[in-house]
């Protein structure tokens, strides 16, 4: 069995629609945040706590507490988790305060949440 031209033309057409709506639908390349190392201030218990983030090829690449007047002992675990959280999801979004050192934790997050606006390419 033969197919006609205008089966022929209609099997070509849909392919090449298909291959268009494909690649419109493809995601973009562009980052949401600049190459850098931004500052941010988030306030804890005991006054602001200071962090860097450190955005390298459009990613979130290092946290890191530079600044804080903390109760050593009780935001250690904070600290240390709140960082990596981040990293590891790429966001402040989700990201789970430490039972204990809830206002540190917070004050984190906040602190980060503001170096990632300053590093947001608008």
């Amino acid at each position: 069995m033969k197919m006609s031209t205008v089966t022929k033309g209609f099997i070509l057409a849909l392919v090449l629609m298909s291959m268009l709506l494909l690649i419109g639908c493809g995601g973009s390349t562009e980052s949401k945040w600049q190459d850098g190392t931004y500052t941010g201030e988030g306030e804890g218990n005991n006054g602001p706590v200071k962090v860097n983030v450190v955005i390298k090829s459009g990613k979130i690449d290092k946290v890191e507490v530079v600044e804080h007047k903390e109760t050593p002992g009780i935001c250690d675990v904070a600290l240390e988790r709140i960082p990596k959280a981040i990293i590891e999801k790429q966001s402040v979004e989700g990201v789970d305060t430490v039972s204990g050192a809830t206002r540190t934790s917070k004050a984190i997050i906040e602190a980060v949440k503001s170096a990632l606006e300053q590093a947001a390419n608008e």
